[in-house]
């Protein structure tokens, strides 16, 4: 526990602030703070006198009503006034001198304030963790040697070809690779799925269901017992759900469905030629290549940067280890569940999944939260021992490409950002990415062969 007194200026007055801290926990401290009554008197006096010049009272011209009458008729107001300079002045002081950094606004508890009395108040906070920062240069990544070859070109054109696929009906039977139209239900114990499994409702019945006659497509096994089938029959298929089963109560049991082959489907892919390559807009088949080749480049490069960065925080996660503000880490949390489940709504998962599946979202973002939350120190310690800052052009500059983005128009965009703190999001965005460069170029950073 530390205690201490400063002076705080107000209206050309030193006051006396008498401070306490206690440490509730690594990150979270009490602060009492005490305003002496003769200071308490005074900021009451100046108050009242401003009121007074200022007070329209019946029978009297602004600024001429006499002393007590102002006091009755503004009393609430006044004593409002004071307090709402005394408590942010003297707590603004109280951080100052026991040079604390809180990273919210605090909880402030009044435990005594009036004229004629010490202002007493209590404000829980929460504060920047205290650490040593590690060596942060030199630190020693890997960084594959990768390059695209003619074969994954290839396997790219490939992906192309099979985005302008045909289907075309077929009256054979089923062969492995091509496509069925089907209406199944499906059982496990002589029960309908969901009653073991409330949510799978489209694992239990589905009508004009597309299925690939490949292995481990759906259901692990279930496709390859539909080969041989034709148009209009119904095939018995079993299953064993796997120990990792998306749903998890259907998890290791077996499972019995009756699926009805609505039709057959013969899967075309278009030829690799001129016309090909200019139905996605190249010139020619080498164009199209080149851009393919292109793309891949930047794809790889991107990944490259990505696991640079990976290695980069797990070297610095290494070297220092502190605790976190319990709230900035909840906070983080709940925009990362946000995002993910707003990203699985517009996928089209149903509520009832997101549901399900809560305490893996939650267990999830809440690790990867703790994770940005301790960069986040790391880097804003990084940046100021550096020097590195972000200029006003640069979040200006992330706003317009935001608004192209979104095709919005910049100054709805920048409503929008100040109602939500989303300045001080583009703000964090640009100095992390600054500093994490800045690792990079100091880095030890070791060629090695890529990974088979």
């Amino acid at each position: 526990m530390l205690a201490g007194s400063i002076a705080l200026f107000t209206d050309g007055k030193d006051i006396v602030v008498n401070v306490t801290v206690e440490t509730l926990a690594p990150c979270k401290k009490l602060l009492r703070v005490e305003v002496d009554v003769q200071t308490v008197d005074a900021a009451f006096e100046n108050t009242t006198k401003e009121f007074q010049r200022f007070a329209q009272l019946p029978g009297f011209r602004p600024g001429k009503a006499p002393r007590d009458l102002v006091l009755k008729s503004y009393a609430g107001k006044i004593e409002e006034e004071v307090k709402k300079k005394l408590i942010p002045d003297s707590y603004r002081k109280a951080l100052e001198q026991e040079k604390l950094k809180p990273v919210v606004y605090p909880d402030i508890e009044e435990i005594q304030f009036g004229k004629g009395q010490s202002l007493q108040f209590a404000a829980t906070i929460e504060t920047e963790p205290e650490f040593e920062l590690p060596e942060y240069k030199g630190l020693e990544i890997k960084r594959e040697k990768a390059v695209v070859t003619d074969a994954d070109v290839e396997r790219a054109i490939n992906t192309l070809r099979d985005q302008r696929a045909t289907y075309t009906d077929v009256e054979r039977e089923v062969k492995t690779g091509d496509y069925v139209v089907v209406n199944y239900t499906g059982t496990s114990e002589g029960k309908p799925l969901t009653e073991i499994a409330p949510t799978a409702k489209g694992l239990t019945k589905q009508e004009n269901f597309w299925m690939n006659i490949a292995k481990d497509q759906f259901i692990p096994g279930f496709t390859e017992q539909l080969v041989g089938a034709k148009k209009g029959e119904t095939v018995k298929v079993t299953v064993d759900f796997p120990a990792d089963f998306v749903s998890q109560p259907l998890a290791g049991k077996k499972g019995e469905y009756q699926v009805t082959i609505n039709q057959v489907k013969e899967k075309g892919l278009p030829e690799v030629n001129e016309e090909f390559a200019k139905s996605w807009g190249a010139e020619d088949l080498d164009k199209l290549k080149e851009g393919v080749k292109n793309d891949l480049q930047n794809e790889l490069n991107k990944k490259q940067s990505e696991s640079l960065s990976r290695q980069v925080l797990q070297a610095l996660f290494a070297k220092v280890s502190y605790e976190l503000p319990e709230t900035v880490v909840n906070s983080e949390t709940r925009n990362l569940i946000y995002n993910v489940v707003n990203e699985n709504q517009r996928r089209g998962v149903d509520r009832d999944t997101i549901e399900t599946h809560k305490d893996q979202i939650f267990a999830s973002a809440n690790t990867t939260a703790k994770e940005r939350v301790k960069a986040m120190f790391l880097f804003h310690r990084i940046a100021e021992k550096e020097g590195i800052k972000v200029e006003q052009q640069e979040v200006a500059q992330q706003v317009m490409a935001m608004a192209e983005q979104y095709q919005m128009k910049p100054e709805k965009l920048v409503k929008e950002l100040e109602k939500n703190n989303g300045f001080q999001e583009i703000h964090e965005r640009i100095l992390s990415a600054k500093v994490m460069d800045f690792l990079q170029l100091n880095a030890k950073i070791e060629e090695v062969a890529a990974a088979s």
